[in-house]
């Protein structure tokens, strides 16, 4: 009987489906790897392999249900990871077939579901460094206690930070939202455009705060409780004239040498 077209119709004493698929497995695999064999057989054993561990695919494709993919897709895309698995497969490694084919028919799916998520097409290799800074922003968040920089991200996977800056802006075509959309499932006249926050002037202008304080503390005290009270409290020359008790002329006379001793002393720091 041939070992590529014969049938076991029933099972022998003491052997379970498992070990007969092992063995069933084996006699292919020894065809398939057969180089001497006719081209045909080969052929047929490939086929009938794929066939015998198609249960297998079924298996990992269940555990991809209810994502928003019909199962007999999934179960289509985990029949290429099988495909695969059985071309490379080596049966010297003393591996079981199922154990080498597991982790190539979930990574195949896994890739779908991957692919499927962008809603503009984006480059393979721009989806693969995506998760790879994402991976190696976790580990760096972890050790430097704060967010890494794009430099320190490009030195930690091995790019450059014009690669990185490439791969978090291509973050942007993945899974994008109506801005209609709202998630608590209820009827509502809210949209999306009414949760989005607006820019926080304040904080934006936190780090050039920082940067002259050093220069105000050099000024004397009326000049500094002017540039105060014009930039920090947003009140007009006139508010200010009548706060200090001077003419807004002189307000105005003040301010600017303010400003231009203050514009120096930064430039003279940052040469």
């Amino acid at each position: 009987m041939s070992p590529v077209k014969g049938d076991v119709d029933e099972e022998p004493d003491g052997l379970t489906g498992v070990e007969l698929t092992r063995a069933r497995s084996a006699e292919l695999f020894a065809v398939f790897r057969d180089e001497g064999a006719p081209e045909a057989s080969r052929d047929a054993a490939r086929d009938a392999l794929v066939h015998l561990h198609l249960p297998l695919v079924e298996h990992c494709a269940r555990r991809f249900r209810n994502r928003g993919e019909p199962l007999e897709d999934l179960v289509q895309v985990g029949t290429i990871g099988l495909i695969k698995s059985v071309d490379r497969f080596d049966t010297d490694r003393g591996v079981e077939f199922s154990t080498y084919a597991t982790p190539t028919i979930i990574g195949e799916i896994k890739r779908y579901f991957r692919d499927k998520g962008w809603a503009i097409r984006v480059p393979r290799r721009l989806q693969e460094l995506r998760m790879q800074i994402g991976s190696a922003s976790a580990e760096l968040t972890q050790t430097l206690g704060r967010s890494p920089t794009p430099r320190e991200l490009a030195e930690a996977i091995g790019c450059s930070v014009e690669e990185i800056v490439e791969g978090i802006e291509s973050s942007n075509a993945y899974s994008t939202l109506s801005l209609d959309a709202t998630d608590n499932g209820e009827d509502s006249t809210a949209t999306m455009l009414d949760a989005i926050g607006i820019d926080d002037e304040g904080l934006e202008h936190v780090e050039i705060r920082e940067s002259i304080k050093p220069l105000l503390d050099r000024l004397e005290p009326r000049e500094k409780k002017i540039l105060l009270l014009r930039f920090f409290k947003n009140m007009t020359q006139s508010q200010i004239a009548e706060e200090i008790g001077v003419s807004q002329m002189h307000v105005s006379r003040l301010l600017n040498r303010t400003l231009e001793q203050l514009r120096a002393a930064m430039e003279e720091e940052s040469g």
